[in-house]
Formats: C-alpha cells, sequence, structure tokens
C-alpha cells in the first residue's frame, strides 16, 4: 500500500508517523478488516489498544497534556489516509479521540483541557463520543431539540441523541444541548459527561450497511444532572464550537475517504494487470485502462483539495466552504472508486470473497456523515468564491 503523490515536503517527525500509520495498516488492520465486517455490532477493541500502545490514537491531542502533538489539521489527514487505506471503519475508530478533543480544544480552559483530554493519552486510552445528532436533527444542528436546563450550581439535561459513534463503548462524551430552546445556533451548548452519569441511558446498537467497526448507539437523558464546571465555553457558544469542529472534522473525513478510494483503486489494478481475459490481462483492455485512469486522477485531485484545506485550517483562514468542497470531492471520488472497483472485478467485485464490496458499503457513509453531499453542497453555495 503507497501512496500516489506527495504535493508537500514533510519533515522528518511526519514521515514516521506516516510510515508508522501505513506499517500499522497492512499488518493490524487490513487483515482482521473482513473479521470486523462480519462480526456487525464488536467494537475491536484489541486493535484500539495496539494503536494505543504505539501512539497512533492520541498523536493529534496536544504535547501539553500528553499527546503526541500534531495538533495540525495537515498531519491529521495524513494519518487518517493511510489508516483507511487498511480500513475505513477500523480507522475512523482509532482516530475517533481527535473528533471527541475538537470542540474541547475550541471551547475547554487550559484547566478543563488538561483534565478531559489527559486520560485520553498513553496506552490505556479509552473511547470517547460526540453527541450532536438526534432523531430529528442531523445536518442541522443547530435544530436539536435535547435541553439543558438551569439547576443549582449546574444543569438538568433532558432529551435524546442518535448514532452516536462509540456510544456506550465511550467513557467520556461532549453533548450538544440547547441552553435556550427559543434560539437556533445561539441557543446550543457543549457539556462534558462521564458514562454511568446517573440519566444517561444507552439504546441497542444500530444495525448498518457498513463501517461497521464503529458501533453507534441512540442516547437518552432524562434529568441527568451536569455541573456547571462541566460546560465547555459560555452557554450559547457550543454551536460556534460544533462548527470550528466541523471545519476540522469534515477535511479529514475527506482523507479517509481518499484513503479508501485508494485501496479501492491499488486493489483493482493490481487485479487487472493479473486477470486475463480474451487473451490479454484486462488492464490492456481501454475500457478498463480508462476506468483506471480515472480513478487515480479523481484520488488525486481529491487527494490536493483535501490537504490544501487542512493547511488553510492550519493557517487560521476561514475554511467552512473548502472543507465542505473537500468532503464532498473526496466522498463522492470514495463512491465512485469503490464502484469502479467492483466493476473492475466483475462478479468477484460482488462476492464476500473479495474486499471491494465492502468498501463500497464502507464508502456510502462518506457521503452522509458529517453533513450529506447534498447540506455541502448548500455550504459550498453560501460561502462561493
Amino acid at each position: 500500500m503507497t501512496a500516489l503523490t506527495q504535493p508537500w515536503p514533510l519533515t522528518e517527525e511526519q514521515r514516521a508517523i506516516v510510515e508508522l500509520c501505513r506499517d500499522f495498516a497492512r499488518e493490524e488492520i487490513r487483515p482482521r478488516a473482513r473479521e470486523v465486517d462480519e462480526a456487525d455490532v464488536v467494537t475491536p477493541v484489541d486493535i484500539w489498544k495496539k494503536a494505543a500502545q504505539v501512539g497512533i490514537t492520541d498523536f493529534m491531542l496536544p504535547a501539553e497534556v500528553g499527546g503526541g502533538g500534531f495538533t495540525d489539521v495537515f498531519t491529521q489527514c495524513l494519518v487518517q489516509e493511510e489508516l483507511c487505506v487498511g480500513d475505513l471503519g477500523i480507522g475512523n475508530l482509532v482516530c475517533s479521540n481527535g473528533f471527541f478533543a475538537d470542540p474541547v480544544l475550541a471551547l475547554g480552559t487550559p484547566e478543563q483541557q488538561k483534565r478531559w483530554l489527559t486520560p485520553l493519552t498513553g496506552p490505556g486510552a479509552p473511547l470517547t463520543a460526540l453527541a450532536t445528532t438526534e432523531p430529528g436533527a442531523g445536518s442541522d444542528a443547530a435544530s436539536i431539540r435535547t435541553t439543558a436546563v438551569r439547576a443549582a450550581d449546574g444543569y438538568r439535561v433532558n432529551g435524546q441523541k442518535a448514532w452516536i459513534s462509540n456510544g456506550g463503548a465511550a467513557r467520556f462524551y461532549v453533548v450538544f444541548a440547547k441552553t435556550d430552546p427559543a434560539q437556533r445556533s445561539t441557543g446550543v451548548s457543549a457539556f462534558f459527561v462521564e458514562a454511568g452519569t446517573p440519566g444517561l441511558e444507552v439504546g441497542e446498537p444500530m444495525r448498518k450497511m457498513g463501517q461497521r467497526a464503529i458501533v453507534c448507539r441512540e442516547l437518552f437523558f432524562t434529568d441527568m444532572f451536569v455541573p456547571e464546571e462541566n460546560r465547555l465555553g459560555a452557554e450559547g457558544q457550543g454551536f460556534l464550537g460544533l462548527m470550528r469542529t466541523f471545519d476540522i472534522s469534515r477535511t479529514v473525513l475527506g482523507a479517509a475517504a481518499v484513503g479508501v478510494a485508494r485501496a479501492a483503486y491499488e486493489y483493482a489494478r493490481d487485479y487487472a494487470r493479473t486477470r486475463v481475459q480474451f487473451g490479454k490481462p484486462i488492464i490492456e483492455h481501454q475500457a478498463v485502462a480508462f476506468r483506471l485512469a480515472d480513478m487515480a486522477s479523481r484520488i488525486e485531485a481529491a487527494r490536493l483539495l483535501v490537504l490544501r484545506t487542512a493547511r488553510a485550517i492550519d493557517a487560521g483562514a476561514q475554511a467552512t466552504g473548502l472543507a465542505a468542497m473537500a468532503k464532498l470531492t473526496a466522498s463522492e471520488t470514495a463512491m465512485f472508486c469503490t464502484w469502479a472497483a467492483v466493476q473492475t472485478l466483475g462478479g468477484w467485485g460482488y462476492s464476500r470473497e473479495y474486499p471491494v464490496e465492502q468498501w463500497m458499503r464502507d464508502a456510502k457513509l462518506e457521503e452522509i456523515e458529517e453533513g450529506t453531499s447534498d447540506i455541502m453542497r448548500m455550504v459550498i453555495a453560501r460561502h462561493l468564491p
């Protein structure tokens, strides 16, 4: 598994983490991918622990809290792509604490960051989760209905969340709730919640088409008390933190989509070199060669857009439109490339004996999570250059 091109020079530290993740994807992730997919609703904790032992689960956390110090989005994208070449679901799982950390870093005080992020470092790092999506509020995060009502020294939280990645397996959650239900975005606040808090209940695993390494569940809040000191930022700042998180997470998920697209391309290319039809390898047939050319071209374009967006975010630029472009382009590239791999393998591509059918199922989620492709086009339209 090798990258197509690397358009920017890397530091020695970046090269080392990329090589570490490439090796981990080849040796630990890819060999287990089919088993995890067929297990369906079981988090592969053993792979998580191995990743934690070598520093992959906390590489993106600040050195000040004990993390690897690669807080730039550019490096996170490089890592995410390599891991997701091994398997999209497992790759996203292994880096999931970065998604939890983003709102803590965006909104939390230095004391909160140290208290809640330091436990995520080292070989015993727990899983975490973001609790935003609700049955009636997906891409439109400002319309959430979970409430956090003032109580003595804190808040009482009531409501429901759905499709929460790592739900039930996570030790810590960042929960988004309305402190002012009469408002939309300015009424949303963010709270740190520990698993086992009275009033927090976890639903049954939700059965998914793909990316089964990440188990999703519903969360139910019934008069759950959250101390005021567990609020991230001021009341009403949660949505701003969430939007900052979306800019980063959409870009990183774009890199994940590039990873699975690359896996599909490499597998189809190698298959086409050995599969003989009509007396010659099928890669010598124009239709197959042109399809592979389209795959390679789209992957390069998607990677360039993802990394350009990462550079913009790291430079402090307003990148909401770019992040939407990166996610849209990369996710649709992933769907095209996984489809094209299935098409290249023909009937074998449709068989579970080969990984490309799983990659096609896994890739679909990239067009849905963190904002559907339709929503991404709406965001882009609002931020046209």
